[in-house]
This record gives structure tokens, C-alpha cells and sequence, in this order.
């Protein structure tokens, strides 16, 4: 996650000349002795590359806490987004795919997740709940031709005050939007815009719960910047000419590279054309983002409630970008898929601060619910103590990636053509100083990251047979934890460094 933050900072300083800045934040008074309230903006494939093109977002990292080494628990959106609602791991949600008998929003909903999620939790001792955007795979999507309908298009799980959530919003325009239990269309205008309409929608929710004097959580779940990448109409001619990074990686296979990536030739002219075009996208759609956060920051100050609120900022998973010759996409287990930020704003948090601990998306359900003044049962552990910047002894020095593949469901909103990549199922140990892979056909990576931070090099055949099995059984322990202090132990390795 270094050497991404880095590439992220040095072109900060071409982006901050070629869009003008957004009006600063406004003043606010500080509120005391009230429970607080949490904001969380969740976005879409979002990756630490496009922190340079959004100020606000740059600007909650200067006034708080951004984790470094912040990872999630399957670089695909509805076994990410699981782990997020829960704090558990996807072998215990049991959500592995996005579609299909093994994920999407019915597997969710037939296992009875919903009912233990933080937003039940958090409700339960008196906090208004608030869920805009985007759910889960498969929600208000049409059953296959013979299928049942899982439930109603009206249907608003438990646990949410309020629900603003639409199906299929990835167009940004279009889109049908369930709110409180019932559906509204959305067209094409300018002010149909999904990114905008939550903004609009998340503010008068907090407007509604500073009047009423309640705790509120509000997770504003953007789809962008999801493919196809739909910037608002007003950002669209943004960044002319940009081009996406090129870092170490950009068009280079490591060597001894996985089955699944080693016959990827060398990108083409026409690809990397489409990758720049792609990426100028993706910055664009992010504008929108970026004009979200500071609509609920300025309204947060005006309802004097900014001095009592977290602001939680985040993704489901990041994205490469022509990183080892792959078009764009995600599921694999490098840094630019399964490393995205963390930023987090708030009372007793400080400013400019910066965390290496190892945390996962597990982690997000315990922390919002301890901040509530409540609990879950979960696999995470709340980060609380680390926002407030408190010393925490023997805190987990590795994180558990679990993916199942190839993805062959065109249905499939994430589906990937195999230029950009579509592993086999594996699992994955990341630390400070490794990330090591293992495939279900046997295969393995093991990349040295104090050596080799952009994960060039794969070194797993050069491993000595007793390293080899202490690295198997450390992984095993964790794909096999169930609850918060059985996973506390597992996620405490060796050699994680």
C-alpha cells in the first residue's frame, strides 16, 4: 500500500492546477455528551489512485486518520460489502460470488444475514438508520425466466430507519430507486444523476435527524466509480488528455506468474488507449464524490451537529488499470485490488494522522457498533481504539483474502473478460512484509513486499519446504476462525512482520 500512496502523492500537484478547489469546509460547533453520529461514504472500485483528483477527500485526510494498510476481505463487490454489513469473513456470510448459488443479495437474504448486521445492531439502542445507494448484488434484479422472486421490489430489510436503495444504479441515470418501500423512476435529467440524488437525499436525512435530537448512521453507497464510469454531466469535459499512471508494474507480468495471468502478452497501443480513457473516466465520476462530501459536510455544520460526527470514507475494492498487462478489473490479490483507503474524521480523532496497523473490512461493523454504544458478533475487531489513537499491544499483523473463481456468469455487473483477469479460487495471506497466495489447483505466490512493494516477483518456488507448510497452516487458521477472538489468534502470524 506504500509505493500506491506514494504514485497517489506525486501527482497530486498536477491535479490540484488542473480543477479549481472546492469551497472550504465550513465552520461548525462542537457538540458534547450526545452519542455520536457516523457517516459512511462507501464508494465503487474505488482505488487509492484516485485520491489525487478529490480535495475533499484529501482534506478529511489532513483534518484525521487515513489507514495505510487497509484491506478487504475479497476484491469483489458483494462478498466485500457482506463482510462490511456483518464484520464476518465470507466463509462464515457464506456470500463468495456476486450471482449464483454461492452469492448475490438472495444468498444474503436466505441465510439470514440481514438480521445481524450493524444497522440492526445500531437501531436496536436507538439510532435512525439510513442506507442510500447501493446494496447488494441481486437486490430489485428481475428473476431468471422459471426462478421465484426472493422478495418484493418493495421489500426494505431490517435494521434501516430509512431506504433509498437502488438495483441496478451503475448508469448513474435510469435506475429505479426504492425509497422506504416504494419505487420511484429515476430518468435522465442532469438532476437524476444517482451520485447527486443521494446527496440531496443523505442531507435532508440529517436534516430530519438533528430536528428529531437522534443519533443517526447514514451509509451513502455511491456506485460510482463503477464501469461504465458515468461522470456527472457537469465534470465530463474534466481532465483533458489524462492518462493513467504507469507505475513499476504497468504492462509487466511477475515472474513465475500464476496460471491464471501468465500468458497475458504485452499491452497494445489500442488497450492502453482504452485503459487512459478508462482512468480520465473514472477521475471524473469521482467529482461527484468528492461534491457529496463536502454537501454533508456543509450541512452537518449548518444542523451544528459536525462536532459530534464520524465521517467514515472508504471502497468495496479497488481496480487495476493496466497493472501486470490486465485491462481493467479486479478479483485478484494484489495491493490494486485488495488494497483501498480507510479515512476517518471525528471527535477525538487527530488530525494528519496516519495508521499502519493491518485492518480489514471486517473490521468496519464492531467499530460502528462500539461507537453506538453497542456490539456485534463478528469475526472484525473495532478499530475505536486505533482512531482515538490509543496504543493497542499485539494488535493482528495479517489479514485474510478469500475469492472464488473464474467468474464465468455474464449476468454478472463484475463480470471480466479474460484480458482482465479472472483468477481460480484462492486465498490469501497479506502482512506487512509478504502477501502469499494459494490456489485451489495448488499453485502459490509469495511476494516479499520490503523487497518487492509492487509484487514483481514471485518467490514461492524458492521457499523452503517447512517455510512452505507453516505459511499453509497459518493460512488455514483463518480461513477456519469463527468469531471475533478465534480470529484475533489466527490473525496473529509468524513472520507477518
Amino acid at each position: 500500500m506504500l509505493a500506491a500512496i506514494i504514485l497517489a502523492a506525486v501527482i497530486v500537484a498536477v491535479v490540484e492546477s488542473s480543477r479549481a478547489p472546492r469551497s472550504p469546509r465550513p465552520p461548525s460547533a462542537p457538540v458534547a455528551s450526545a452519542r455520536p453520529n457516523i457517516v459512511f461514504v462507501l464508494t465503487d472500485d474505488l482505488s487509492w489512485d484516485l485520491l489525487a483528483y478529490m480535495p475533499r477527500v484529501r482534506a478529511l485526510q489532513r483534518l484525521g486518520l487515513t489507514f495505510r494498510d487497509y484491506f478487504v476481505s475479497d476484491s469483489l463487490c458483494c462478498p466485500s460489502r457482506s463482510s462490511i454489513f456483518t464484520g464476518n469473513f465470507p466463509h462464515d456470510t457464506g456470500v463468495f460470488s456476486n450471482v449464483g448459488p454461492h452469492g448475490g443479495f438472495h444468498v444474503f437474504h436466505s441465510r439470514g444475514e440481514e438480521k445481524h448486521t450493524f444497522a440492526v445492531a445500531l437501531q436496536r439502542v436507538g439510532y435512525r438508520t439510513a442506507l442510500m445507494g447501493k446494496y447488494l448484488n441481486g437486490y430489485l434484479a428481475r428473476p431468471a425466466p422459471g426462478e421465484p422472486r426472493v422478495v418484493a421490489p418493495t421489500y426494505v430489510p431490517p435494521g434501516w430507519s430509512e431506504w433509498d436503495v437502488a438495483g441496478d444504479g451503475y448508469h448513474e441515470f435510469n435506475y429505479e430507486l426504492n425509497e422506504n418501500g416504494v419505487l420511484h423512476h429515476y430518468g435522465k435529467q442532469p438532476s437524476d444523476y444517482l451520485t447527486d440524488v443521494l446527496a440531496r437525499l443523505g442531507a435532508g436525512f440529517i436534516d430530519r435527524s438533528a430536528a428529531a435530537h437522534a443519533p443517526f448512521f447514514l451509509e451513502l453507497a455511491t456506485f460510482a466509480p463503477h464501469a461504465p464510469y458515468t461522470p456527472a454531466p457537469r465534470d465530463a469535459r474534466d481532465f483533458p488528455g489524462l492518462r493513467a499512471p504507469e507505475p513499476p508494474n504497468f504492462d509487466v507480468l511477475p515472474t513465475n506468474a500464476p496460471e491464471w495471468l501468465k500468458e497475458h502478452p504485452p499491452l497494445t497501443g489500442r488497450q492502453i488507449a482504452r485503459i487512459n480513457r478508462v482512468f480520465q473516466l473514472r477521475a471524473q465520476a469521482v467529482q461527484a464524490v468528492d461534491d457529496l462530501i463536502a454537501r454533508i459536510e456543509h450541512v452537518l455544520a449548518v444542523d451544528g451537529i459536525a462536532g459530534n460526527t464520524y465521517i467514515f470514507f472508504s471502497s468495496d475494492n479497488g481496480l487495476h488499470t493496466g497493472e501486470y498487462r490486465l485491462m481493467p478489473g479486479k478479483m485478484t490479490a494484489f495491493d490494486t485490488d485488495i488494497g483501498v483507503p480507510l479515512v476517518v474524521v471525528g471527535p477525538g480523532v487527530s488530525k494528519g494522522a496516519v495508521s499502519d496497523r493491518m485492518t480489514e473490512n471486517i473490521d468496519l461493523a464492531e467499530t460502528f457498533a462500539q461507537l453506538g454504544g453497542t456490539s456485534v458478533t463478528a469475526d472484525g475487531h473495532s478499530l475505536v481504539s486505533l482512531i482515538h489513537g490509543e496504543t493497542v499491544r499485539h494488535w493482528p499483523n495479517a489479514i485474510l483474502v478469500e475469492h472464488h473463481g473464474p467468474d464465468l456468469r455474464g449476468i454478472d455487473p463484475d463480470f471480466q473478460q479474460p484480458a482482465s483477469g479472472n483468477p481460480e479460487t484462492y486465498e490469501a495471506m497479506r502482512t506487512h512484509s509478504f502477501l502469499y497466495v494459494e490456489y485451489r489447483d495448488g499453485e502459490r505466490e509469495y511476494y516479499d513486499l520490503l523487497q518487492d512493494p509492487y509484487e514483481l516477483h514471485n518467490i514461492a518456488g524458492m521457499l523452503s519446504a517447512g517455510r512452505l507448510a507453516k505459511l499453509h497452516a497459518e493460512l488455514r487458521a483463518m480461513e477456519n476462525c469463527h468469531g471475533a477472538p478465534a480470529c484475533w489468534r489466527a490473525m496473529h502470524v509468524g513472520a507477518g512482520g
